[in-house]
């Protein structure tokens, strides 16, 4: 049984899947990437909207996100921290 995740691995997830799409990708498919509910989904986009680590664009085709500096910056310091974890043995 897989462990569940904690709210730092969802916001990789959820930032991963932009960045994985270079870095322009419609809500659906983060929705499906991230494997999230609706509902959790939503709270957490908005979240990252406030926070500065995504924007929000809207044209004709729809909505997409995009990454700022702010979540590229995360993702490479959430690699640090489990590259540091995994060195030592304590990840899990």
């Amino acid at each position: 049984m897989s462990k569940k995740r904690d709210r730092l691995q969802i916001i990789h997830d959820i930032l991963n899947a932009i960045k994985e799409k270079n870095g322009r990708i419609k809500p659906t498919n983060v929705l499906y990437k991230s494997n999230l509910s609706n509902q959790m989904f939503t709270e957490y986009i908005n979240n990252l909207i406030i926070k500065g680590f995504i924007v929000e664009s809207t044209s004709k085709s729809g909505k997409t996100y995009s990454l700022t500096q702010k979540g590229f910056d995360y993702l490479n310091k959430y690699q640090m921290i489990v590259d540091f974890t995994t060195s030592f043995g304590l990840n899990g």
